[in-house]
């Protein structure tokens, strides 16, 4: 499942990298939790719980089956 969800971390980043942030793939766990790390302009947004949960979070349920929630840590 992770090489999966690296995959689909790659079609988001561009729009990350284009607000000047990105995101890094810190684990997923067995039961379908996906933690990731702003970083950038991302890292501290205020807008970034918005990012993990409306944008990463639906891209990964919707792309990669077996996960199920995403962390930003």
């Amino acid at each position: 499942m992770e090489s999966e969800v690296r995959k689909a971390l790659e079609e988001v980043r561009p729009m990350l990298q284009a607000d000047g942030g990105d995101v890094e793939l810190v684990e997923v766990t067995e039961d379908g939790i996906v933690r990731v790390r702003l970083q950038g302009a991302c890292q501290g947004c205020p807008m970034s719980q918005m990012t993990v949960k409306n944008g990463i979070e639906q891209l990964l349920v919707e792309k990669v089956p077996g996960v199920v929630e995403v962390e930003a840590v």
